[in-house]
């Protein structure tokens, strides 16, 4: 089970101001395989397309590139966190560690 899942907000922790350190995002998908998330706004690279169906323009355009899961943090409450599992009710739960263990979902 991740610590980190798809539509929770973190922040960039590490990395070049560039890449987005200290910048908040919310994340857009986790890839389990390689542990890396990507953060909407952060780690913007630019993608050479040709025209297509899709595109009809084609151009540069900016996206997001993933990033090292370990490189973000969860921000609950607006302050980032470190997370930790915990069993309530017979299910296990996220819980924020700088709150003293209140249930993030």
């Amino acid at each position: 089970m991740m610590k980190i899942k798809k539509g929770d907000t973190v922040r960039v922790i590490t990395g070049s101001t560039e890449k987005g350190k200290g910048k908040e995002g919310k994340v857009l998908s986790v890839d389990v395989k390689n542990n890396k998330v990507l953060v909407e706004g952060i780690n913007m690279v630019s993608k050479h397309a040709k025209p297509s169906a899709a595109n009809q323009t084609g151009g540069i355009i900016q996206k997001e590139a993933p990033i090292d899961i370990s490189n973000v943090m969860y921000v609950h409450k607006g302050t980032p966190t470190r997370v930790g599992f915990k069993v309530v009710d017979g299910k296990k739960v996220r819980i924020a560690k700088k709150s003293n263990g209140d249930v993030i979902d």
